[in-house]
């Protein structure tokens, strides 16, 4: 029975990482993926949907840019896209195998393996790999466990990843659907919205329970959103509930019921089915292994499991699902087996970025998460209207939101940035939050003009009542509040 240090089940980017890790330990690490490479980090997932993202924006920019010259837009062929989509995939999965099969020729060699198959674990220490007729048992000291999460299946509905999709299925259209709707006013609901949308050749439906999108975003976030999916012609049922959905000649027959209690049939060409993604855990491990499942994920802590030699990473576990996350949490998993991580795990510093129209990023806390918690904060919101770079682009639409605390540390809470180069602009605030730090270090950085991320420096130096715009002459492009007690109000030096 061959041996490991390590035994890493699933090669998505939580358990890809976690045998990276290991490496820098020198132990002898096996990684077992039952599909492919980079798991729904790169198919059916992130890679491949910001793909889609970016052509979409494409389109959408160079539709508008066309209008300006008076020139008619040409059409879009679905299959040059889907095909551009499947060549950014192809591309990052060799780059993550070439990457395994160089490592093996240099002074890593012979420490990592890499299996194809479908692994269970028989106790805690041995592990058996199945790839059709053969099988095999191998024994590890230690196993990380990363097999990610997959699309959730609503049983009433008759998904048939044809005409009723999901994530997974959408990858497989054959052309772009004349009208869609979506199921999950969620962050992938919102994100397929504003992908098809931006193409100009789908009528998108989004079904939105409450009074609006993106509950757990701020009002002011969510406003431009909604307003320039509506602007691209999405449909937005608000207040509504799927009482019924099903395949008729082909197509997709659905009835809503509004909280007022009247109803309404629609009729559209194809589904997307969003509404979350479920752990991958089903046959991973007999029943004596003993390891702890709660109603989300794996019970754990700070990655191990219950069974101290065992850990659980990524979209097994219960924490935020994504990438960066997943990531993270392989390579503290590793650290903690072999070494002795320098802090706890936190996920306070996580930098996020939802691909919309205009991409929101953000890091740390927002608005409602603030006042769930009762803690009184200053909040200055600056739009880029006011900013150089958004005006040489010939956009400016969007907004730079900074939250700190109510007191004279001022230390950062949170920022959120709506808008072009949102995604760039987060991470020197992403890095005070985690260093605990105060708002000084960024009045006074010297930052390129003209950037985005002078928009920041203005928002820092209005707190500190020394900013180059002030917000009592520019009301309703500037602002400085404080919020205590339930209570705006305005800051005024």
């Amino acid at each position: 029975m061959e041996k490991y240090d390590l035994v890493v089940i699933g090669a998505g980017p939580s358990g890809y990482a976690a045998a990276m890790r290991a490496m820098d330990f020198k132990k002898k690490t096996l990684l077992i993926e039952k599909n492919k490479v980079g798991g729904a980090g790169i198919t059916n997932g992130a890679l491949s949907s910001k793909t889609w993202w970016e052509l979409s924006r494409e389109a959408s920019a160079f539709r508008k840019s066309l209008k300006r010259y008076n020139i008619q837009a040409p059409s879009i062929s679905f299959r040059e896209i889907q095909n551009e989509v499947r060549k950014a995939v192809q591309e990052r999965k060799s780059l993550l195998e070439e990457h395994m099969l160089q490592l093996n020729l240099s002074n890593y060699a012979n420490l990592l393996s890499y299996k194809s198959g479908h692994a269970k674990l028989l106790s805690p220490h041995e592990i058996e790999i199945t790839q059709g007729a053969n099988r095999e048992v191998v024994y590890a000291e230690n196993i990380v466990l990363a097999t990610g999460s997959r699309p959730r299946f609503l049983p009433e509905l008759p998904i048939d990843e044809r005409v009723v999709l999901t994530s997974d299925g959408i990858e497989d259209l054959e052309d772009f659907p004349e009208s869609m709707v979506i199921v999950g006013a969620g962050v992938i609901g919102c994100e397929y919205a504003t992908i098809f949308s931006g193409f100009g050749r789908t009528k998108v439906h989004l079904i939105d329970k409450g009074d609006r999108i993106l509950p757990f975003e701020d009002e002011d976030v969510v406003r431009i959103v909604e307003r320039n999916m509506e602007n691209n012609g999405v449909l937005i049922h608000r207040n509504s509930r799927l009482v019924s959905m099903k395949i008729v000649n082909g197509r997709v027959e659905y009835e809503l019921e509004y909280t007022e209690g009247s109803r309404d049939t629609f009729n559209v060409e194809k589904a997307l089915v969003s509404v979350g993604r479920v752990a991958n855990i089903e046959d991973l491990w007999d029943d004596k292994v003993g390891i702890n499942i709660t109603k989300r994920g794996i019970d754990n802590n700070d990655t191990q499991t219950n069974v101290s030699n065992i850990y659980a990473v990524g979209d097994l576990t219960a924490d935020i699902s994504l990438v960066n996350v997943g990531e993270l949490e392989g390579r503290y998993a590793v650290e903690k087996i072999f070494g002795h991580p320098d802090r706890k795990l936190v996920y306070e510093n996580i930098s996020t970025i939802m691909f919309l129209n205009p991409e929101v990023a953000g890091v740390g806390m927002n608005e409602i998460q603030a006042r769930e918690q009762g803690i009184n904060y200053k909040v200055v919101t600056l739009e880029y209207s006011t900013i150089s770079r958004a005006i040489a682009k010939r956009n400016t639409q969007g907004f730079i939101k900074l939250l700190v605390t109510c007191d004279d540390h001022m230390k950062i809470l949170g920022m959120k940035v709506v808008g072009n180069h949102a995604s760039s602009a987060i991470q020197a605030v992403a890095v005070l939050i985690s260093m605990d730090k105060g708002i000084e270090e960024l009045a006074e950085c010297v930052h390129p003009h003209p950037s985005i991320t002078e928009g920041i420096q203005e928002c820092v130096r209005m707190l500190m009542g020394k900013s180059l715009f002030k917000p009592v002459a520019l009301q309703g492009r500037l602002s400085c509040r404080s919020f205590q007690h339930g209570v705006y109000q305005d800051i005024v030096f």
